[in-house]
């Protein structure tokens, strides 16, 4: 019997390597087929099973082949090269994706992976024989997409508004490629929304280090998931059949209720774990930006997992992962100002002094947003400079360790409960979100393309699930420059997200330009220490 064919995208990735290593458990059962760029470090990674496949490496792009794995060295924005890798395909796995804070100082990139590439993808399906009916194809979106869910709006479910935040441009080309699946002719696709996936290597873990640690507001809710168990989940979705009522959805897919806390517990955890005694210690409290980030807690990742039975791991599990992962001389460290509280303070300090020198030098953090006077991106993460000025110091007593009940369901502008949805549901829709339906015509079919029009004149195709069910709106308003403010008076769906974090009387557009301000501000840093 021949074995089905897998294509994995973004194996080299946090939630890549993992789904690679499930993956590599099953390649008696499956052909697994790779898109990687030849890079020194995918050459490194990936060394190792090619000699377990009886694959001789080569240098620079090119294809090799073994036992069940199969290699393309190319690009993924090359439609030459994701058509070789899907070529016989019944399944592809996409778990590729330019994020933030690498997709911010370089778009270009994020525009080339998280959109050309998944146009390539879609392209390269379609060409194959019967490929449209055939071949099954795992997107991940990201929770990005919807933006700033802080208090009372921090329990979110698919449908909801899309709202990338200010400046966020890797939730821009994320919303762009998950829009080009939903409206594809495919006939077999899902559309993951990964949360923050957290590496449960100590070593992945800690090159998380930027200065966007601290564009996350502290009452930020978080419903995360571990590497291994996004990883473990993309793949438990080969077996799903094609009968099943999976197909043709989007997923908010976190990691349910023992992965699920809040910014300042998590940060607190992390420097507890090396030691420290907390955030209070090592980093000052008006580094942290008041609004204009992502993440939430579900509403509805209990579906996804119904489907893809991934929910292993909670937080508890993470730090032990991750303490056990850590290198010996950390660890001594660790134990050392655990025991020692001149030790610990010591490098609290000097923790404190590193962290500054980022918050304040590096061209993305909010300190030097403040002491440059980069006005657009004060407001967009404080509001306005006496706001940030205001902001109080440490309240010793917030743990920030409380769960909060729901507050706040964002209505979607048509009633949820019922089964045949008319053209006049989908005229109420339409207004909710300041627009029309400009369609006069309809069966009911969700995924049958229909005309829309947008409060500011834009026209644009859709169908009625990609609305509906997926929380896209118009896809000229959705990007830069970003006006969620005139965006928010004429959109009440907008509005529900827009103005649980601004003022109605706020009145900014934030220009492309000053996105720009940032573009390779990690290498500039770079430099600037050596």
């Amino acid at each position: 019997m021949k074995k089905e064919r897998v294509v994995l995208l973004g194996a080299s990735g946090t939630m890549g390597f993992a789904a690679f290593q499930e993956l590599w458990k099953k390649r008696g059962q499956y052909e697994i087929v790779l898109l990687l760029l030849p890079d020194i470090r995918e050459k490194l990674i990936f060394k190792p099973f090619e000699i377990l496949a009886n694959i001789k490496s080569i240098p620079g792009k090119g294809n090799v082949q073994g036992d069940d794995l199969k290699i393309i060295w190319g690009d993924a924005a090359n439609f030459v090269d994701v058509l070789q890798a899907i070529d016989g395909a019944d399944w592809v796995l996409n778990a590729m994706a330019y994020i933030s804070p690498m997709a911010d100082y370089y778009p270009k990139n994020a525009y080339a992976v998280n959109v050309d590439a998944v146009n390539n993808v879609i392209k390269a399906i379609l060409a194959q024989p019967n490929g449209k009916e055939h071949i099954r194809y795992i997107h991940t979106g990201t929770v990005a997409e919807t933006g700033d869910r802080q208090p009372p709006i921090h329990w979110g479910r698919t449908g909801d508004p899309l709202n990338p935040s200010v400046f966020d441009y890797y939730a821009i080309t994320k919303i762009a490629g998950e829009r080009a699946v939903l409206e594809s002719d495919l006939r077999y696709w899902v559309s993951l929304r990964m949360t923050y996936i957290i590496p449960t290597d100590f070593k992945r873990y800690m090159k998380l280090q930027d200065p966007i640690m601290f564009h996350m507001p502290l009452h930020t809710c978080m419903e995360n998931i571990s590497n291994r168990d996004a990883g473990f989940g993309l793949v438990n979705a080969l077996t799903i059949p094609k009968e099943s009522d999976f197909w043709r959805k989007v997923y908010n897919m976190g990691g349910g209720p023992g992965m699920r806390t809040t910014a300042l517990a998590y940060m607190n955890q992390t420097y507890r774990m090396l030691g420290l005694s907390g955030c209070h210690k090592v980093n000052d409290r008006n580094w942290y930006s008041l609004r204009n980030f992502h993440l939430q807690y579900y509403l509805d990742s209990h579906i996804c997992n119904q489907y893809l039975q991934y929910w292993r791991d909670s937080m508890d599990d993470i730090w032990l992962a991750l303490q056990k992962s850590m290198p010996l001389s950390l660890k001594t460290l660790s134990f050392l100002c655990k025991t020692s509280p001149i030790i610990r303070k010591l490098v609290e300090k000097q923790t404190h002094s590193l962290f500054k020198i980022l918050v304040e030098h590096h061209a993305n953090g909010t300190r030097n947003w403040y002491l440059n006077k980069k006005d657009q991106r004060i407001f967009a993460f404080f509001k306005d400079y006496e706001t940030y000025e205001a902001i109080p110091d440490w309240d010793p007593v917030d743990s920030g360790t409380d769960i909060q009940a729901v507050q706040q369901i964002l209505e979607h502008g048509y009633d949820e409960n019922k089964q045949n949805l008319s053209l006049t549901d989908l005229q109420h829709v339409a207004h909710f979100r300041g627009g029309e339906c400009i369609s006069t015509e309809w069966d009911g079919n969700l995924y049958y393309t229909l005309k829309w029009r947008c409060g500011f004149g834009h026209e644009f195709p859709a169908k009625p699930f990609t609305i509906l069910k997926a929380g896209h709106w118009c896809p000229v308003c959705v990007n830069p420059p970003w006006n969620g403010d005139e965006q928010a008076r004429k959109n009440p769906f907008f509005a529900q997200v827009w103005y649980a974090s601004h003022e109605p009387a706020e009145n900014n557009a934030y220009s492309m330009e000053s996105f720009e301000d940032i573009a390779g501000a990690d290498e500039v840093f770079k430099n600037r220490k050596n």
